[in-house]
């Protein structure tokens, strides 16, 4: 495995995973995490020809992302791209949110990203190269009734995107952030259509938003096709904000 190194977090299935296949179809060798399927994992793998390798991850470990990231700098080589995907989703109403679910979200969609970009950064600066993209959610600055932690974990992606850009860019080292829309995935298959129909409501784009086209947007920011574009939020919600 030779050329530009990328890790994706939670690479193994849904928007991750695409985001994965485009990159491996871009050139990049990628290197992607798995918490809790490890089968699906090596599915990924095998699918993509050796040009991806799955790691065992859990975002909540605080001592994990510096060892992760030796590890896939000295199987693969040094990482030139970072993409933050790996996140959890808990509903509820605010006055019904125990204490646990909001500090887990935050932890998870918030902490994690801050956490795989301190263990990446290092490497990235001394070697004045680097591109980050956070996954976020349109729920950062569209969100509904029962989203208060998930919104609040994503408006804070966005804030901590637009502020690392500017502490990394005069090291050659952009961060922009992705905002999917509603994305039909594994992990939205179970919804009931008219929850699913007042999601895409907003849409003026019949064909919605795939987890393919989110990844394509991954990748663009990622490439040097995006060289000059860091500390920004791109939306990709089929119209729902136009």
């Amino acid at each position: 495995m030779t050329g530009r190194v990328a890790l994706v977090t939670g690479g193994s299935r849904g928007i991750g995973r695409s985001i994965v296949e485009q990159l491996v179809g871009d050139g990049w060798t990628v290197a992607f995490t798995w918490r809790s399927e490890e089968s699906a994992a090596r599915a990924a793998e095998e699918a993509l020809g050796g040009r991806a390798r799955a790691f065992p991850f859990d975002v909540r470990d605080r001592q994990r992302p510096t060892a992760l990231v030796n590890e896939v700098e000295t199987s693969l080589g040094p990482l030139v791209g970072l993409v933050n995907s790996a996140g959890i989703h808990r509903e509820a109403l605010l006055a019904l949110t125990p204490d646990a679910d909001w500090d887990e979200v935050l932890d998870v969609n918030l902490g994690g990203v801050f956490r795989c970009c301190r263990a990446a950064l290092p490497g990235m600066v001394s070697r004045r190269r680097g591109s980050i993209v956070n996954v976020a959610s349109l729920s950062a600055i569209h969100s509904r009734p029962g989203q208060a932690a998930y919104a609040a974990s994503k408006a804070g992606v966005l804030a901590l995107t637009r502020s690392l850009s500017r502490e990394v860019g005069k090291r050659g080292i952009r961060v922009n952030a992705v905002l999917p829309g509603f994305v039909q995935t594994d992990l939205t298959a179970p919804l009931p259509p008219e929850v699913v129909s007042s999601l895409r409501a907003m849409e003026t784009l019949k064909a919605g938003t795939s987890p393919q086209a989110v990844g394509d947007a991954v990748a663009f920011l990622l490439s040097d096709r995006a060289a000059a574009i860091t500390g920004q939020s791109l939306v990709v919600d089929a119209g729902t904000t136009a």
